[in-house]
């Protein structure tokens, strides 16, 4: 009974604290010990509905108090023996339906006080004798009657929720000790992990070999930092699991690099996703988070097969779990296994059944594996925009190479800000020599247009006009729905291609013109108004346009240009074409440029010429 009470109340206080947002330490606190916390509205409902699911509670009042449970197997200390001694009715009141008389405070004052004797023992490490004081402040405070007394209910429910706090913490920090070393996975077999054996001995035979080889280059620096943080160095393992050790391996959840972290996750442990740099697949700083992650689940969930279910889908979604099991879920794993989402479930198995095929390989058939050589570099800091192809070639290094060791570089660019670039060794004095001189590069910009919503359109129409897609004009937009959009509002339209940094823009001198611009595939409006130094408006004006939309082989005339006056015709001799002749084969006849022959003609390199028509020669 007391076993189920105290599991009931542990669950609820896991959804209880960290539901209103109290972030709770598994080591004591001596300075806030006495304090009894304040109960939040959300932790006297959840408090209450767990109370009047807990079997104990149907059984008459005397039932309840401390000295009607059956004794625990552990051993009690005599301070505490001597402390409930104090507070147990004598046994002329046992077979009585009431409480020893007594005040309602009184009782809440030595329910307090028990409180205090728990964490004094939970501080010299006495973690039953704590538990055990703490069972006996419970069962105080269920046998206090409140119902007219609004202050006296208020102190109730705050000791319950300052108990069901403790309790929290003090198994949190159980778990480390009674489940194993903080520092150990114990290696399970059963027939989950068999099947998960089977497939990797199969048709994921190929998947495992190639995973474990890439797995030589990341996994020494994550053991180092394993070691450090005081981890079982079988979570280097995890990423096979996870992302085959594949970089940047993506997920259909969105999940992405070696541990594949979520933004959301990755950004709650500080890995930095801007225009220049997604931390999310940099192998060394998602470690740590991994590290950090790993730890914080450790200290809420205390069991290992446990802790990665968590990892897998969420902590959220455990605890959830766990709050409808009848058992006490901490004796073993597999009693959540059937009630987890499907991609979970098999998670864990995987990873038992990887650490046996890495402990064992001759029994699973994998004698061949072989592991790719480390990757080793230096580490420099730099605060110079410049592009790793321009660092290779200034340092005599491999781009390749470079790219490897900086995979989280969005553009290959580094950031304008101070920034530690890995590079291969033996170059760093070359770079410190030579980086005044790469020349600072800028990452490219998407080229985008403006359209203005009229009554009846719809995203999808306007992708279809500007050849786009819905979600591409959702992301520039920060549109929540593709099914609202209101008549007038200016959209940003994403096209096709990228154009270069408006910085870039502005020191280029615009491309000289010859008056017409052939559309091509990706090119838009804004696109060929910045390349010949004009502006949309103007092409639009000049070439009588409705609207922005182009298509390929269109000619269009450029705003300012001046073509060079016609020679006179008088000192020009003429040619009429023959059958076979083309503008080329007639300019390479009499020695004349092409585009000579085109502009005193007024003709296009697409213009057609026909038998017997006359051209004027030079």
């Amino acid at each position: 009974m007391k076993i189920l009470r105290f599991f009931t109340l542990f669950i609820t206080a896991v959804s209880l604290v960290y539901g209103c947002g109290h972030v709770t330490s598994t080591t004591p606190d001596p300075e806030t010990a006495e304090l009894v916390q304040p109960a939040t509205d959300g932790g006297e409902s959840e408090l209450a509905a767990d109370t009047d699911s807990d079997p104990a509670m149907d059984d008459p009042p005397e039932v309840i108090t401390a000295t009607t449970y059956p004794q625990t197997q552990h051993s009690t200390s005599p301070e505490v023996q001597a402390s409930i001694a104090l507070m147990e009715p004598s046994e002329g009141q046992q077979g009585e339906n009431v409480q020893p008389e007594k005040e309602e405070q009184t009782l809440l004052d030595e329910a307090l006080d028990f409180c205090e004797v728990a964490q004094s023992f939970w501080q010299k490490g006495e973690l039953e004798n704590a538990l055990e004081a703490l069972d006996k402040a419970y069962s105080l405070i269920l046998g206090v009657d409140t119902l007219e007394n609004a202050k006296l209910t208020q102190q109730k429910e705050d000791l319950r929720f300052l108990i069901s706090k403790r309790i929290l913490e003090i198994y949190a920090s159980r778990n480390i000790v009674v489940n194993g070393k903080h520092d150990e996975i114990p290696l399970e077999i059963n027939i989950h992990v068999k099947k998960e054996l089977k497939r990797f001995m199969g048709g994921e035979k190929s998947f495992f070999k190639a995973s474990y080889a890439r797995s030589g280059i990341y996994r020494p620096h994550m053991l180092e930092a394993l070691r450090e943080a005081g981890l079982p160095e079988e979570l280097s393992w995890l990423p096979l699991i996870e992302s085959g050790f594949k970089v940047k391996a993506l997920s259909r959840a969105r999940a992405l690099g070696l541990w594949q972290f979520i933004p959301s996750t990755g950004y709650k442990f500080g890995l930095k996703r801007n225009y220049y740099i997604d931390e999310l697949i940099d192998p060394v700083t998602a470690t740590e988070a991994a590290i950090a992650y790993l730890n914080e689940l450790h200290s809420l969930l205390g069991e290992w097969a446990t802790v990665l279910a968590a990892y897998n889908c969420g902590e959220g979604r455990v605890l959830k779990v766990i709050r409808t099991q009848k058992v006490n879920y901490l004796d073993n794993f597999w009693d959540l296994y059937q009630r987890l989402p499907l991609e979970t479930a098999r998670y864990v198995p995987r990873f038992y059944a990887t650490l046996h095929i890495i402990k064992n390989p001759e029994k699973y058939g994998f004698t061949d594996r072989k592991a790719n050589d480390p990757w080793t570099y230096d580490t420099i800091e730099i605060n110079r925009q410049v592009h790793l192809k321009n660092v290779a070639k200034a340092i005599g290094a491999d781009y390749e190479a470079l790219k490897a060791l900086n995979p989280e570089l969005r553009y290959q660019i580094v950031p304008p800000e101070a920034y530690r670039l890995r590079i291969p060794p033996g170059h760093k004095e070359s770079l410190l020599a030579t980086i005044d001189t790469i020349p600072v590069s800028r990452p490219p910009q998407r080229a985008y247009v403006y359209h203005r919503v009229r009554s009846g359109q719809t995203l999808s129409t306007i992708a279809r006009r500007y050849r786009t897609s819905v979600k591409a004009i959702m992301r520039a937009n920060n549109l929540r729905s593709s099914h609202y959009i209101r008549a007038g509002k200016r959209l940003k339209i994403p096209t096709r291609g990228y154009v270069p940094s408006t910085a870039a823009l502005s020191k280029r001198a615009p491309i000289p013109s010859s008056g017409t611009h052939y559309v091509r595939k990706g090119d838009s409006l804004w696109i060929i108004a910045n390349r010949y130094g004009t502006t949309v408006k103007k092409i639009r004006s000049l070439n009588n346009l409705a609207s922005n939309r182009l298509h390929i082989g269109q000619v269009l005339k450029i705003p300012g240009f001046k073509p060079e006056p016609l020679p006179d015709t008088s000192q020009l001799s003429t040619y009429s074409v023959q059958n076979g002749d083309s503008p080329y084969t007639i300019a390479q006849k009499h020695n004349m440029p092409l585009e000579r022959l085109l502009r005193i003609n007024q003709l296009t390199p697409r213009s057609k010429i026909f038998p017997g028509q006359k051209l004027y020669i030079e």
